[in-house]
């Protein structure tokens, strides 16, 4: 099980307001109950309000770089929430071995693709494709680095031995829950359906196109004051990858339903948006389709935090995501077209 999220004691929250001018004195530190990895709090204070946020990780470079991005596309007009200076220039505060960063507080909420119209789509694909087009510009002289190099595609012979020891933890559950059953159900599904399009793999040889991303762009990690864009959050998974396969993720998220199909329509206004943003043409993005839906075919994380981890947070995506492999797979040309057209 996944450690509680306790916030941080008085005394730790004194000693790092004290690095701040003006940011008074602690009131109240709640968690931000949304996020599945991350640990952040409302702060309140004497003086106003604050997000923080524990990294978890602790890597200081990553951590700067992800600070030193946001802060160069927030000067570019770009909605994101960089984090405060202290009074020594640092955005990092390591305080009882624990690296914190100090953000203002956006109001806002989440708002998934069902709650925008067909414009709001349209503009969040170009939120997006201006993203990889500011991030290449403040990234230039950032060097790469060396755990970003390319995964291959997911060989089906692993996956088959992992459905194969997923499907003996859920059949072992006592007491049974309807959870366990649709985990059994979905897996020998799914097992099937990668029997008949495992030689659909992605080959070896063709590299997309790279760039840098910002590695976690979903509802959760976007705030919306009214109908606009207020804040994109979360950089904490910045680095190079294949820059439309972002895209995709980020539409298959969005733009699910809660019976597993995709609003085809608002994602053909977002990708629209997105190709012209970003100057990515039609092919690029099938061939992250392809890449992306041979992903989602192969991908367990939910049930591997469930069964192999005893972790239960995610539990409430998995019917929605597991019906939208199989469904996507039927509309295979439809979701390529929305994509593409």
């Amino acid at each position: 099980m996944p450690p509680p999220r306790t916030a941080p004691d008085g005394s730790t929250l004194g000693t790092l307001l004290r690095r701040y001018v003006g940011a008074g004195e602690p009131l109240s530190c709640e968690p931000v109950a949304e996020g599945l990895l991350n640990r952040g709090y409302h702060l309140a204070t004497t003086r106003g309000r604050y997000f923080l946020k524990h990294h978890l990780d602790g890597d200081s470079a990553a951590i700067t770089r992800q600070h030193g991005a946001t802060a160069r596309l927030g000067a570019m007009g770009l909605p994101v929430a960089p984090p405060l200076a202290d009074t020594d220039g640092r955005t990092v505060a390591v305080i009882g071995g624990r690296c914190y960063a100090l953000h203002p507080w956006v109001d806002g909420r989440h708002r998934d693709g069902g709650e925008l119209s067909r414009a709001q789509s349209r503009r969040l694909g170009a939120l997006l494709g201006v993203v990889h087009t500011c991030l290449e510009r403040v990234m230039l002289q950032s060097p790469v680095p060396e755990a970003e190099a390319r995964v291959a595609s997911a060989d089906p012979s692993d996956t088959y031995e992992l459905i194969e020891e997923l499907l003996r933890l859920a059949r072992e559950q006592r007491p049974r829950s309807s959870f366990d059953g649709l985990a059994e159900e979905r897996l020998v599904e799914r097992r099937a359906l990668l029997e008949r399009h495992a030689h659909r793999r992605p080959e070896a040889g063709a590299e997309p196109a790279t760039g840098w991303v910002h590695g976690d762009f979903h509802p959760l990690n976007l705030l919306y004051r009214g109908a606009e864009p207020a804040a994109i959050l979360d950089w904490d998974r910045l680095g190079v990858q294949p820059r439309a396969e972002e895209a995709v993720r980020a539409a298959a998220i969005f733009f699910v339903r809660p019976g597993g199909t995709l609003e085809l329509s608002k994602v053909r206004s977002y990708a629209r948006a997105y190709r012209c943003a970003t100057g990515a043409d039609s092919e690029e993005l099938a061939a992250a389709v392809h890449r992306v839906w041979w992903e989602r075919l192969n991908d367990f994380w939910m049930l591997r935090w469930r069964y192999q981890l005893r972790d239960r947070r995610a539990d409430p995506q998995f019917p929605a995501a597991a019906a939208l492999v199989v469904w996507w797979t039927r509309e295979y040309e439809a979701v390529r077209d929305a994509f593409t057209d």
